[in-house]
């Protein structure tokens, strides 16, 4: 074989092992095969030493281009891998401008706020104000001004969360109920019309509702350890049970949107309110129809209850009512579970709006 043929024949074998190079590194380590310090192409110009003059010329000049030869081809695979990288990333990371772009689908309101929003609306209308207030509050407008004996089950750690920065004699806890927020109401509404008071006059009646969150240590289908409440008072010179009784009904047929639904008062007993009355529903239509269904309680403001307000009960009477939002969400949407209200899951609540 000709000195010519061995030079091209090495062009061959390096290209060949230059394209059976996958990655970077193997392509590097085959160039040290034919090009590095101790390669065939390095080996041949060592080889040139025992030449003549004129066969270094020649014989040079043939390795020479052989050598570009090689390194041409070594160009031409780095070229290809790096093309071959770059396909590769550009698929992994491909963008189909044939779909629809992304968007932030819009926000809506939790169901126990359309139904809060929905109750201060239908009092707004009888002219009820709306009373919001501290969650974490007192002994005493928790229970203490609502007539709650101190032995009331419901003082109970095992009932109630209590928190720290109270005393002894005045625990802090978070509210069991929003009727905190008739007292603090009623009392700020008595000091505004104090004049008239003093001078024997009536003072403008007192119609208010303290919807909001309130706290029992509770968990189960139909209990949450934080719930809504939404307490109503009316406090005036001749405010009877049968006021109460035509206010709740309107309320709660406006509600449910049902001219036939059926309300029923059932004797009670409630420390803050007396006589008191649990207050059920029934409808005459839908898969609750011909059920009696606890929707609230209720009752004529205990005399005590009145006193703490600082108004004289033999002048001024009222009633109290206290109902659960929540429970009322789950009525009106067929919602059986209340927990679903609190986990969150976005495919449940979207439903709403």
């Amino acid at each position: 074989m000709s000195s010519q043929s061995i030079l091209d024949d090495l062009v061959d074998q390096a290209r060949s092992s230059f394209a059976q190079a996958l990655s970077p590194a193997d392509l590097e380590n085959a160039k040290a095969v034919f090009l590095g310090k101790a390669g065939r192409v390095t080996e041949l110009m060592k080889g040139l030493a025992a030449l003549s003059v004129d066969e270094k010329k020649s014989r040079g000049a043939a390795i020479n281009q052989t050598k570009q030869a090689i390194e041409q081809a070594l160009t031409e695979r780095r070229q290809a891998l790096a093309q071959a990288e770059l396909d590769a990333q550009l698929r992994a990371e491909a963008l189909d401008v044939s779909l629809p772009g992304r968007q932030r689908m819009p926000g809506g309101l939790h169901p126990v706020s359309l139904t809060m929003e929905r109750i201060e609306a239908i009092f707004g209308s009888m002219g009820f104000d709306v009373a919001q207030g501290p969650e974490i509050e007192t002994d005493w407008f928790n229970f203490t001004a609502l007539n709650t004996p101190a032995d009331h089950p419901a003082r109970s750690m095992h009932d109630t969360f209590y928190v720290e920065g109270g005393t002894p004699d005045e625990p802090h806890l978070l509210r069991t109920h929003t009727s905190p927020m008739q007292i603090r109401y009623a009392v700020q509404h008595v000091k505004k019309h104090r004049a008239l008071i003093e001078r024997g006059e009536l003072m403008p009646e007192i119609r208010v509702i303290a919807p909001g969150r309130t706290y029992r240590v509770d968990s189960d289908a139909t209990h949450s350890p934080m719930f809504h409440q939404c307490e109503g008072l009316w406090i005036g010179e001749n405010v009877s049970f049968k006021d109460l009784k035509v206010v709740f009904t309107d309320f709660c047929r406006t509600f449910f949107e049902s001219k036939d639904l059926v309300l029923r008062f059932r004797p009670s007993f409630f420390p803050f309110t007396e006589p008191s009355a649990e207050i059920d529903i029934q409808f005459q239509a839908g898969p609750l129809a011909g059920r009696w269904l606890e929707v609230a309680g209720s009752g004529q403001v205990h005399p005590n209850v009145v006193r703490n307000m600082g108004l004289d009960p033999e002048k001024y009477i009222g009633f109290a009512f206290g109902m659960g939002p929540d429970r009322l969400t789950m009525l009106r949407y067929g919602v059986n579970d209340l927990r679903l209200f609190f986990d969150g899951d976005i495919r449940f609540l979207a439903q709403f709006n």
